[in-house]
């Protein structure tokens, strides 16, 4: 492949974007069909509009590569205060994020020191330092952006809180629905996989009121992967 062939081949992502990363080129060189649904999958979570506005959908992704350290995606930065963002937004999502990647502390107590302080309401104490943290981010924000960090991070059992939290501040679930599929690439596809568990799980103890479509989702059987499909479970 000639400097001009690779050129042209990365062309159409460059105009679309405004500039390139190192992995574009490498798949164009050595996968182009990869290249090809790579971008749009890309596309389909970063750039194309569904339920969140272009403010709401950067906070989120502000939040996410906060907690991932993705110092790479700089470009989240000035999409967000173009769609209306604000720099006291952004400190409130780096405050809260701080708090988000804080949560073991919860998890401390909980585990080693809840005999020894039964009058305190752990999750409520978790609810309120979030909400105050990300002052002056609405309580749908910061639940929007609680649940991605914390399936970015692997935090499993407070993702179940933050979804449990977002529902009782009736943040609408396609809103969650997005906001989760954004932590996708930094926070990994297993991460994403286990946080639909999660959230699954959840309506089907009946812990949320789901609407008709994701009560649904959570009643389907066969979701339980290869264990379930093979018998090994």
């Amino acid at each position: 492949m000639t400097p001009e062939e690779l050129s042209q081949r990365l062309a159409p992502i460059k105009a679309k974007r405004g500039y390139l990363l190192p992995h574009h080129g490498l798949l164009a060189v050595s996968s182009p069909q990869l290249l090809q649904a790579y971008d749009q999958l890309y596309s389909a979570i970063a750039l194309e509009h569904k339920t969140l506005s272009v403010r709401d959908r950067e906070l989120v992704w502000l939040a996410v590569l906060i907690a991932t350290d993705e110092a790479l995606a700089t470009h989240h930065i000035p999409r967000f205060l173009e769609g209306g963002g604000q720099m006291a937004e952004f400190n409130a999502v780096l405050q809260l994020t701080a708090s988000l990647k804080g949560v073991t502390a919860y998890r401390f107590v909980h585990t080693h020191w809840a005999p020894h302080v039964p009058d305190l309401d752990l999750l409520q104490s978790y609810r309120d330092a979030l909400e105050r943290a990300g002052q002056p981010l609405s309580p749908r924000d910061v639940w929007l952006c609680a649940c991605s960090v914390h399936a970015a991070l692997g935090h499993f059992d407070w993702l179940r809180e933050a979804l449990a939290a977002a529902y009782d501040r009736q943040v609408g679930e396609l809103d969650l629905a997005e906001a989760l599929s954004i932590m996708m690439f930094p926070g990994s596809v297993p991460h994403y996989v286990e946080a639909a568990k999660v959230w699954m799980n959840l309506i089907r103890e009946g812990q949320v009121q789901a609407s008709p479509a994701f009560a649904a989702w959570a009643r389907m059987s066969g979701q339980g992967g290869y264990d379930e499909a093979s018998g090994k479970r």
